[in-house]
């Protein structure tokens, strides 16, 4: 037993030393061999004690959380799996290549939020104590982005390729798992914010335990993305699908990389969900993943073979409908809109909820001759300053009765900047501005 406390000790000495230098502005990667030689002689087990050790002694946090992050390194060279023969096929900025990059920032986090959970509970010095509770808020608001960035790109943008292709399990799964972690982080974000509320043994022992938990499905997920979701969309989406989805990952964000362009070329067309060949053929279930294969075995996939355009439908650059639909989707709306053109007449004004009356008598109208003659001379500044780009909104307020109005007009302009008109928006916000408290979709009661 002396022995191997002994033993402990010279290896903590020499990870003490180690992050000496680091501490002096040593580069971590120069270091790497160094950490290998004596990260390779320690069982996983004692990596944490050793690590909690080293805080009591007073080793800064952030020392610790870069020789964490060189640890979760070494760790996944030395487990390579399929996601390192996949991830070294795929050029850099290639949306998958991006996912693959963000799994390694999120399974480093994630080691991470473990170890210092685990530290905390273990610290009785008061002033590592709020370090470490600095660190964790950190970690766990870092890893709240991930639902925001890494999840929610592949539930926007990655599923609808396969639920088209009749594989929705795999995405019914993958959300499902996504908002547990969801769930877990808010929680344990929810925790850290209102410690001062419980005993602190009753608070560190119920976050030590959360936060692994959370650890523990965050490290799941990107095994199971690494290894079966990702592999499945390198054998089916071609480099036109992929250019949709890297022409749309921007609009989301990413989790802690930032992507350089990559652009398969000008001939390949991106692809949307709804412009593919949905079938699969024998070749390409034979490239699934064995897990995927084995998943489907006597389970015939059926293929959304729906057409998103119809005859007569409108291109409205974010989707299609006929005249009919339209006309319907403006009667539904809580707001009534008006357009003006560029050369200030009216030209349209939705059905359904109003405020101020319209008829189609106004159709044509010049806009100036619609208001009352004592108020022409603002809306004519108004517009001009939107002409002139000089203005993007102008709002207003009012109480009409029972009713609290909000008025906004905006701008607006084609491509290449060019004034088109002027689109006036009116809403009722009297009902809105007395909501309290949440009602979410799962607490529908038909």
């Amino acid at each position: 037993m002396t022995e191997l406390l002994s033993n402990r000790e010279q290896k903590k000495e020499a990870l003490k030393a180690l992050l000496l230098r680091i501490h002096n502005g040593e580069d971590v990667n120069s270091l790497k061999e160094e950490f290998r030689a004596v990260l390779s002689s320690i069982s996983p087990l004692e990596i944490p004690i050793i690590e909690q050790e080293l805080v009591k002694e007073g080793v800064s946090a952030k020392d610790i959380a870069k020789m964490c992050d060189l640890h979760v390194e070494l760790f996944r060279e030395a487990v390579k799996g399929t996601d390192e023969v996949e991830e070294k096929e795929l050029p850099e900025g290639h949306p998958l290549w991006v996912r693959y990059m963000e799994n390694r920032e999120i399974l480093k986090d994630a080691e991470m939020l473990n170890l210092y959970a685990r530290t905390l509970a273990t610290t009785r010095d008061e002033r590592m104590r709020e370090e470490i509770l600095g660190v964790l808020e950190e970690i766990v608001g870092n890893l709240r982005k991930v639902g925001f960035t890494h999840y929610n790109r592949d539930e926007m943008l990655t599923f609808p390729y396969i639920e088209r292709r009749g594989l929705t399990a795999i995405a019914t799964v993958l959300w499902t798992k996504h908002d547990e972690i969801r769930f877990m982080l808010k929680h344990l974000y929810g925790l850290l914010a209102r410690r001062d509320e419980m005993p602190w043994e009753g608070f560190v022992e119920r976050f030590k335990a959360k936060a692994g938990e959370a650890s523990f499905a965050l490290s799941d997920m990107v095994f199971r993305e690494n290894n079966i979701y990702y592999p499945t969309l390198n054998a089916l989406l071609s480099d036109g699908e992929w250019k949709a989805v890297r022409m749309q990952d921007d609009e989301i964000g990413y989790y802690k990389v930032n992507p350089p362009e990559w652009d398969p070329g000008e001939d390949v067309k991106p692809l949307q969900p709804w412009q593919i060949n949905p079938e699969l053929s024998a070749e390409e279930l034979l490239s699934l993943p064995k897990e995927v294969q084995q998943a489907l075995k006597g389970q015939p996939l059926e293929f959304d073979k729906g057409q998103l355009r119809r005859d007569g439908d409108l291109d409205l650059g974010t989707g299609f409908v006929s005249v009919e639909e339209l006309k319907a989707i403006f009667e539904a709306l809580p707001v009534d809109v008006t357009f003006i053109d560029k050369d200030d007449r009216v030209r349209f004004f939705s059905p359904g909820e109003r405020i101020f009356t319209r008829t189609p008598s106004i159709l044509g109208r010049p806009v100036q001759l619609c208001h009352p003659p004592k108020s022409v001379h603002i809306v004519n500044k108004i517009l001009r300053a939107f002409k002139e780009g000089r203005k993007r909104e102008a709002t207003f307020w009012l109480r009409l009765g029972p009713k609290y109005v909000y008025i906004k007009y905006v701008p607006l302009f084609d491509r290449n900047g060019n004034y088109l008109g002027t689109l006036e928006i009116t809403m009722d916000i009297g009902e809105y501005k007395r909501i309290e408290g949440e009602k979410r979709l799962l607490d529908w009661r038909d």
